[in-house]
């Protein structure tokens, strides 16, 4: 059954309509769907339930308000803690939800420039972001496009069963190329302690990391001890950002992600596995193969958050330290084993082609090269590893 936003009081003449799509969701069968025809629709935060298809036809808007007071504080997961935040325009509340989907060819638009002066100035919490999703099973995203959040776009926490398909994110600018003004940490899609996740044939153009993988922060991280796993991340194009990244929240574990035939067009890395002190957890079997990228950009060289195009790096983050210096190992030291790139071609103008630099005390294990040319600024990177091989590895300095 269809249920149509206008029929419960829903309006495209520019006036807050939060309740009425609200009804609309609220009095909506398992198994039916709620339908935003052609027109943007001005909303609050919106709380979505079980059984629930959101369709947005092509031509259909769903547009954050704009004020911060139509965004109510709870608690959710936000860069690796709990802790108070806006509510996202799309929401689960947090209790056990199965089998929502979110289609259509309609745009979800957070509004986030004006958002993000007034969170932040307001600070009763921290950022919303446009769909955030947490404790589902059985998530389907299709078609859609997700743009202009105040912080990260496409929250998903603690869910499993994932299908993310052919969509857009927005996140650094427009459609057209006009850039968001002001919105920093502006993350494409975040995975945060999901498992059995896919997203293919998509399209991100990101202020931040196009793609994160998370799984807490630090003790409370270890103590949820839930892991992000057995993810698939096929068929993406990527443009601008920081590619496909693995932490730096890690504490509940990474393992099993495979990012397959994809491209990255300006981004200033493909690959970025963050794994510092005091994280603890770990990052287990992570796959980049038959990927492209190249870049362009020299907004980033070589700094505390950027080290090169293929990354793996220990001390993410830091402006000093000493490689060279162990600490003692203890539950916040992490552990990465088994890191596999495979027929990869990159080429930056930005930062080193490949910068591998593990702990002294953990040092990063079992790191595969196959069939990758890389070509960057400065020699390359490869330190604190155990059992590195390469198999038709060609590294250039394009100098500079």
């Amino acid at each position: 059954m269809r249920h149509n936003i206008i029929e419960y009081g829903a309006s495209a003449d520019g006036s807050v309509c939060t309740e009425a799509i609200q009804r609309a969701i609220d009095l909506c069968e398992r198994g039916s769907e709620v339908y935003v025809p052609e027109g943007t629709f001005v909303t609050g935060a919106l709380f979505l339930k079980s059984g629930v298809t959101l369709y947005l036809e092509e031509g259909a808007r769903l547009l954050g308000s704009g004020s911060a007071d139509d965004f109510p504080i709870m608690t959710y997961r936000f860069e690796g803690r709990e802790q108070l935040c806006y509510a996202s325009l799309i929401n689960t509340d947090g209790a056990p939800y199965k089998d929502i989907t979110i289609d259509g060819r309609g745009t979800i638009d957070a509004n986030g420039a004006a958002l993000f002066r007034q969170e932040m100035a307001e600070k009763k919490g921290a950022r919303g972001r446009a769909v955030c999703v947490r404790n589902t099973e059985n998530l389907t995203i299709r078609g859609v496009t997700i743009r202009q959040s105040p912080a990260w776009c496409v929250h998903l926490i603690y869910c499993k069963n994932v299908l993310i398909e052919n969509i857009g994110v927005h996140t650094r600018f427009d459609e057209n190329g006009r850039v968001y003004e002001g919105i920093f940490n502006g993350d494409g899609i975040d995975i945060d302690s999901c498992k059995k996740v896919i997203i293919r044939d998509s399209f991100i153009a990101s202020q931040d990391d196009c793609i994160a993988v998370k799984s807490g922060k630090d003790a409370e991280g270890r103590r949820a001890g839930i892991p992000s796993e057995d993810i698939v991340i096929s068929g993406c194009r990527f443009a601008h950002g920081f590619g496909v990244a693995i932490g730096s929240e890690m504490s509940g574990g990474v393992k099993d992600v495979y990012v397959l035939n994809c491209v990255f067009e300006n981004t200033h890395s493909l690959a970025s596995i963050k794994a510092v002190r005091g994280r603890g957890g770990y990052i287990r079997n992570i796959h980049y193969e038959n990927c492209t990228h190249i870049n362009r950009g020299t907004e980033f060289g070589d700094t505390k958050w950027f080290r090169g195009a293929l990354y793996a790096g220990g001390f993410y983050g830091e402006d000093k330290f000493d490689a060279d210096l162990p600490e003692p190992v203890n539950e916040g030291t992490p552990e990465v084993n088994g890191i596999y790139m495979k027929n990869l071609t990159v080429d930056t103008t930005a930062g080193n082609a490949v910068y591998i630099c593990g702990l002294p005390e953990a040092p990063y294990k079992n790191i595969f090269l196959e069939n990758v040319t890389a070509r960057g600024i400065g020699e390359p990177v490869i330190k604190n590893t155990e059992n590195l091989k390469t198999i038709g590895v060609k590294i250039s300095n394009g100098g500079e």
